[in-house]
């Protein structure tokens, strides 16, 4: 396994480095956003761990132009814990969010749920009505003319397609979409799920709300 690490701070970089190494991982490091891109192109990490305040360009933006030909599961590290900013790395493809100073153990343990999120996603097309989503290629399409979904959009649309007319619980919901740390946060489905509602509108799919419980896609 390869992790890429692309942090300006050389002490961050140096204890990842570590942590990493002892559970066997190769490491690569960037210091620059566009450093951390290309190392990404070449040596195909298995999980790239990213901060958002790189000298060169933010990090939200590494990881749009890593989400425009890569899903590989990436860790956002931050000092900034204001809850737009995660929503924004969420919104553009993070699979998890760790706040600076962080404990190691915590660290690890979040790098290989993020892993195992990604090892046991199912390849076959999913289907639900007029609805189609590519699981391999991350492409939808409704009534055969190509959706467009930001990442957050596309891995909840997926859930509700994968339990189509049952009832997914909020819980399930955040923690297969945001991972463990965000069970709490339902305020993040309601967000994303009137996201997905305006881009459905015309269709026969309807998402619903079993308020408390959770959400359910359905075909009218």
């Amino acid at each position: 396994m390869t992790a890429l690490i692309i942090d300006d701070e050389i002490q961050i970089r140096r204890l990842l480095r570590m942590a990493l190494e002892s559970k066997g991982y190769t490491v690569r490091e960037a210091d620059k956003g566009q450093l951390g891109l290309q190392e990404a192109v070449f040596h195909k990490p298995d999980v790239i761990l990213l901060d958002l305040g790189l000298p060169d360009m933010d990090g939200v933006e590494v990881l749009k132009r890593l989400r425009e030909w890569s899903g590989v599961p990436v860790l956002i590290l931050s000092v900034r814990d204001q809850e737009s900013v995660k929503l924004a790395a969420f919104d553009a493809g993070a699979d998890d969010y760790v706040c600076k100073p962080f404990s190691t153990a915590e660290l690890m343990a979040r790098l290989s749920a993020i892993q195992r999120r990604h090892g046991g996603l199912d390849d076959a097309v999913l289907k639900a009505g007029p609805l189609v989503l590519d699981p391999v290629h991350h492409e939808a399409a409704l009534h055969g003319q190509p959706l467009k979904l930001t990442p957050t959009e596309y891995a909840l649309l997926a859930q509700l397609v994968r339990h189509a007319g049952k009832v997914v619980t909020l819980k399930q919901l955040l923690r297969a979409v945001w991972g463990p740390q965000a069970e709490e946060q339902s305020h993040y489905l309601r967000v994303y799920a009137n996201h997905l509602r305006k881009k459905l509108e015309g269709s026969s799919l309807e998402i619903k709300n079993e308020p408390g419980i959770g959400y359910r896609l359905e075909e009218g």
